[in-house]
C-alpha cells in the first residue's frame, strides 16, 4: 500500500508546473498579472459574461469548458477553434468533435464585444477561452486558480489538426494517451482533465456502440454496468436519436464534483473514453480510485493540469495577433 501511495504521489509532482511559463527564444511568458495595466478589469468583464451565460443555461460551463480543452489541443491555445471559414481558413467547427457538438461561440462573442469596449486590441480570444474555462469551473462548484495569460491569438486553424489531435471517445486507451503525450501532458493530467466530464453532456452518437455492439460482435460492452445500460437503451436506440443528449455524470450533471469518478468505479461511465480509465491500466484506475476517495486531491490536481494544458504552444511576443473579432484574423484581406 505504501509503496502504491508513493507511487502516485511521483506521478502527481509529474504534473506540478509554475505559473510563469517563459518563452527564452522570444522573451514572451505568460502570467496572471498580464492585463492588470492594459487592461485591469479583463478578467473582471470574463467572470462577468460567463456568469450571466451560466445562470441562464448550467450546460453553458461544460460547453466553455470544452471549447478551452479542443482548442489547446490543436496547434496549442491560440483561439483557432473560434475563426469561421472565410477565404483561406476551414474552421475547425467542421471537425468531427466539434460539428453539432462545440458550442458556446456567441458567449465568446459576449466577452469579446464587453472587452473591446473597455480596452479595444488588448486582450486576445485565447485568453478569453481560459478564463472562460477556469470561471466555468468556479461557477460549477469547482477549483479555483491563477489563469496565466499573455497569449496571442493565431491567423489561421487546422481542420485535419482537430480531427487528428483531439481524443475522442471511442479512441483505445493507447491512442488516448498518446494524444495527450504529444501535448507534453502525461497520465496524472489525463484523469485528472477527464475529471472535467463531471458536468456536461454526451450524444448519444457518441457512446451507442457500447450498447449495441462494442467489438463488432453485436454485444453490448460488458464492462459497462446493465442497468444503466437498459436505461441508456430507453432512449438510445440502435439506429436515430444521435443528437439525444445524456449527462456525462447523471449523479450530479450541473456540479463540479468527484461523482464521475465514483460513476467509473461503478461501471457507470458514460463514454467507451472514460470506462477505460479503471479497465485498461492500473495506474489510471488507482488514480480514478484516489479521486474518488479524495475531492480536494482531485480539484488540486485538476487545477495544476489545466494550467498546464492551458501553456499548451502558446502565441507569445510578436507572433499571432490580438483579433478584433474572435470569429475573423484581422487581416483586410480576409473577406467573409
Amino acid at each position: 500500500m505504501a509503496q502504491s501511495l508513493s507511487f502516485l504521489l511521483a506521478l502527481s509532482l509529474l504534473a506540478l508546473v509554475p505559473l510563469c511559463f517563459c518563452d527564452k527564444t522570444l522573451g514572451g511568458y505568460l502570467y496572471p498579472q498580464f492585463y492588470d495595466h492594459s487592461c485591469p478589469r479583463a478578467t473582471e468583464i470574463v467572470k462577468s459574461v460567463v456568469a450571466k451565460a451560466v445562470a441562464r443555461e448550467a450546460r453553458m460551463a461544460a460547453s466553455l469548458l470544452r471549447l478551452h480543452f479542443h482548442d489547446c489541443f490543436v496547434q496549442g491555445c491560440d483561439a483557432s477553434i473560434l475563426l469561421d471559414s472565410s477565404k483561406n481558413i476551414i474552421t475547425e467547427k467542421r471537425s468531427v468533435p466539434n460539428q453539432n457538438s462545440a458550442r458556446g461561440f456567441e458567449v465568446i462573442d459576449e466577452i469579446k464585444s464587453a472587452l473591446e469596449k473597455e480596452c479595444p486590441n488588448r486582450v486576445s480570444c485565447a485568453d478569453i477561452l481560459a478564463l472562460a474555462a477556469r470561471d466555468s469551473t468556479v461557477l460549477s462548484g469547482g477549483p479555483n486558480w491563477e489563469v496565466p495569460l499573455g497569449r496571442r491569438d493565431s491567423k489561421g486553424a487546422s481542420l485535419s489538426g482537430s480531427n487528428n489531435n483531439i481524443p475522442a471517445p471511442n479512441n483505445t486507451f493507447q491512442t488516448v494517451l498518446t494524444k495527450f503525450k504529444r501535448q507534453k501532458l502525461n497520465i496524472v493530467d489525463l484523469v485528472a482533465l477527464s475529471g472535467s466530464h463531471t458536468i456536461g453532456n454526451a450524444r448519444c452518437t457518441s457512446f451507442r456502440q457500447r450498447l449495441y455492439n462494442q467489438s463488432g460482435n453485436g454485444l453490448a460492452d460488458f464492462t459497462l454496468d446493465q442497468s444503466y445500460a437498459a436505461q441508456l437503451r430507453t432512449r438510445c436506440p440502435r439506429s436515430g436519436g444521435d443528437q439525444t443528449l445524456f449527462f456525462l455524470d447523471f449523479v450530479s450533471p450541473t456540479k463540479f464534483d468527484n461523482s464521475y469518478f465514483k460513476n467509473l468505479l461503478a461501471s457507470k461511465g458514460l463514454l467507451n473514453s472514460d470506462e477505460i480509465l479503471i479497465t485498461k491500466s492500473e495506474v489510471t484506475k488507482q488514480l480514478v480510485q484516489q479521486y474518488a476517495e479524495n475531492t480536494e486531491l482531485f480539484f488540486e490536481q485538476f487545477a495544476k493540469s489545466m494550467v498546464k494544458m492551458g501553456n499548451i504552444s502558446p502565441l507569445t511576443g510578436s507572433r499571432g495577433e490580438i483579433r478584433k473579432r474572435c470569429r475573423k484574423i484581422n487581416s483586410i484581406n480576409q473577406n467573409a
